[in-house]
């Protein structure tokens, strides 16, 4: 009976031993055994899989943001409000693949981690707090083209450099900032989930954890923010184009430079609106990315189908490397920059206006043709019906 007793209570000690890890693969392999082979439910197969998948969505992020944030800085083209919320952007979806995704394809390869604590605690840091970074600035772009379609009269008082600086720095000192309580161990605690092998953020002594207000903070309340924008966007849209055609209708014998302003107005409203689309885009695809992995979580917590949480750890991963190609595919200045950057060639320079930068080209009838974005000048109607020039065509794709 003393021998059984013995064993018996060995077995409880050794048991809960779910933080106790080693950076020695061979010690992390026994480690395994300890728990039950907890992992042996993700076969090689599906392991190898997310490897691949992860290494793919690594290197292509790296390059996409990297060319994205390059081609933004060097052609003045495409350098306006928004593209320094998405350069912002770009910078932490590049941070996300520079220093998370590569920890994550070896917690792959090996089966569950096997870099030490102190970079358990580093990961999940870093992967939670660039995933809230970039929904923050999707978030803030959405309101950048709600203010510009709808209350542009106020637009150029908004966004002056330094108040831009300010909410790209609130974006980052939020999301990280939300973290460090976590990261001090005093609302929940960040650690090694031994049922997926991967460190996360985990319940603290007290039974708390951070990850409920995260959710609402970083993800919840931006999305709310990002639909009722849109939703007013869609019906100010609506509303301009039915006056547009009605005005169209009513003026056909009405004066030239009553049907020039009118025209410019709807160009307007059709450059904003292509943009505007790129951003809804954005939004839709690290929707689509982010919510199967967290339904997963919630609706399997104890990982009985852990093909479905491989699938949404690649959705995942797969937030930081869409967007360069979403404005390859939507934005026609965006692809023009990046053959800039590639082919190395030398950009156009802008020439100063009154109201921001311009370029002036010629075309072949001798009229000037400015070529900034409205985002960035945000010019009214009103100081436009004053300029004898054609209204911006940054975002004409002709699609």
């Amino acid at each position: 009976m003393s021998i059984d007793g013995k064993v018996g209570n060995s077995a409880v000690i050794a048991t809960p031993v779910a933080h106790d890890y080693s950076p020695s693969l061979a010690q992390n392999l026994e480690l395994q055994t300890e728990y039950g082979n907890e992992l042996s439910r993700f076969s090689r197969p599906l392991l190898d899989f997310a490897a691949t998948m992860t290494v793919l969505i690594m290197v292509v992020g790296i390059l996409g943001n990297l060319l994205t944030i390059v081609a933004l800085i060097r052609c003045p083209r495409v350098r306006n409000v928004a593209a320094a919320f998405i350069i912002s952007l770009c910078i932490a979806d590049f941070m996300f693949c520079t220093f998370v995704l590569p920890f994550s394809s070896s917690r792959f390869i090996y089966g569950t981690w096997i870099h030490g604590d102190f970079l358990c605690q580093l990961f999940p840091f870093m992967r939670y707090g660039s995933i809230g970074v970039s929904l923050l600035l999707i978030a803030m772009i959405t309101v950048n083209r709600y203010i510009m379609i709808a209350h542009h009269n106020v637009y150029s008082r908004i966004y002056k450099k330094v108040w831009i600086g300010a909410m790209i720095a609130f974006c980052w000192m939020l999301s990280f900032g939300m973290q460090i309580p976590t990261l001090l161990g005093v609302w929940g605690m960040f650690g090694l989930d031994g049922k997926l092998g991967t460190c996360t953020i985990l319940r603290d002594n007290n039974g708390n954890s951070s990850k409920p207000a995260l959710f609402v903070i970083a993800f919840l309340i931006p999305c709310c923010v990002i639909v009722c924008c849109y939703a007013r966007i869609f019906w100010v849209v609506h509303k301009s184009e039915s006056r547009m055609r009605e005005h169209a209708a009513g003026m056909r014998s009405g004066a030239t430079k009553t049907k020039t302003k009118e025209q410019r107005e709807l160009k307007t409203k059709r450059n904003e609106w292509r943009i505007t689309k790129m951003v809804l885009a954005i939004f839709l695809s690290f929707v689509v990315c982010y919510l199967p992995i967290t339904i997963v979580k919630v609706a399997d917590e104890d990982v009985h189908f852990p093909g479905l949480h491989v699938l949404g750890y690649i959705m995942l991963y797969l937030s930081a490397c869409i967007n360069p190609i979403i404005y390859v595919i939507m934005n026609k200045q965006y692809r023009q920059a990046y053959k800039t950057v590639l082919l190395w060639r030398r950009p156009r320079l802008l020439s100063l206006t009154p109201v921001g930068s311009s370029c002036g080209d010629k075309s072949k009838d001798g009229q000037s043709k400015t070529m900034v974005s409205q985002v960035s000048i945000a010019m009214s109607p009103i100081v436009l019906s004053q300029k004898n020039e054609e209204l911006p065509e940054v975002f004409d794709d002709n699609l």
